[in-house]
């Protein structure tokens, strides 16, 4: 498997896209671009997953908060996989979710991917681990 996250070796390829969008943006009126994204849009956190992040935190021995970054890479059945990571870091491109004041993290190439989806934490015997799901 590459090192090399999806983000990475797409990004050349969006490149002009992104640009493209960001002019047609920047022409819009500010307004447009303050307004939160809708319930489609958004991407949400369950009680679990927040009980468990509000868990992680408070184990850590950094005084930096930690923040749950989502991220997408190659790899999976359908070509894609979930990365989760604890970040205490935001980039200029991220995205910021919160509720009940843990923030989960994901940056605008990984977002189209997962908009709309719900983050959760799911116990079973075999593992533990955050899962991303999409209700229809």
């Amino acid at each position: 498997m590459s090192r090399f996250s999806l983000i990475h070796r797409i990004t050349p390829f969006f490149a002009a896209r992104i640009r493209q969008n960001h002019r047609l943006l920047s022409s819009s009126s500010s307004s447009l671009l303050r307004q939160a994204p809708s319930l489609e849009e958004s991407v949400h956190l369950t009680e679990n997953c927040i009980r468990k992040m509000k868990e992680l935190q408070a184990s850590e021995t950094s005084a930096e908060e930690k923040m749950l970054r989502l991220g997408v890479e190659t790899g999976g059945c359908s070509g894609f996989q979930y990365v989760f990571d604890l970040d205490d870091k935001l980039n200029p491109d991220d995205r910021v979710f919160e509720k009940e004041g843990v923030k989960l993290v994901v940056d605008n190439i990984s977002y189209d991917f997962v908009k709309g989806a719900t983050i959760d934490y799911v116990e079973e015997l075999i593992r533990s681990a955050f899962q991303v799901s999409f209700l229809l």
